[in-house]
């Protein structure tokens, strides 16, 4: 398949995939991108930081995901986790609810498509 088509279905799905991530428990950037690439991988290809740490801005900045900065015990430094608010969580649930309902759509299309094959 073209891989335009590709990246279109992730553009659809990606914030909501990270919405969901960050549900399952406070997190950070690398370990986020981490979980995506082991939970994905095989579907979506692999996540880099440039594509997901600007969705992760864009989600703070609608006030879906906060981030709590603490310090990085390995190097000093720091680390920004973060975590869904009270409208992160009732735009997932929205999300969640409007996916299912495309996804039984799109399904029906599917399906259709497959029984006209098989009676050819």
């Amino acid at each position: 398949m073209d891989n335009k088509y590709i990246q279109q279905f992730k553009k659809g799905s990606l914030e909501m995939i990270l919405l969901c991530l960050i549900s399952e428990r406070e997190t950070y950037g690398y370990e986020i991108i981490t979980e995506l690439n082991e939970r994905t991988a095989s579907v979506l290809g692999y996540a880099k930081e440039g594509t997901v740490y600007p969705i992760l801005y864009r989600l703070q900045e609608a006030g879906l995901i906060k981030c709590r900065i603490a310090p990085a015990a390995a190097n000093g430094g720091s680390k920004k986790f973060y975590s869904l608010t009270d409208k992160g969580r009732a735009t997932l649930s929205e999300m969640i609810d409007f996916w299912e309902k495309y996804t039984f759509c799109v399904n029906d299309f599917i399906d259709r498509y497959h029984t006209a094959e098989d009676t050819k």
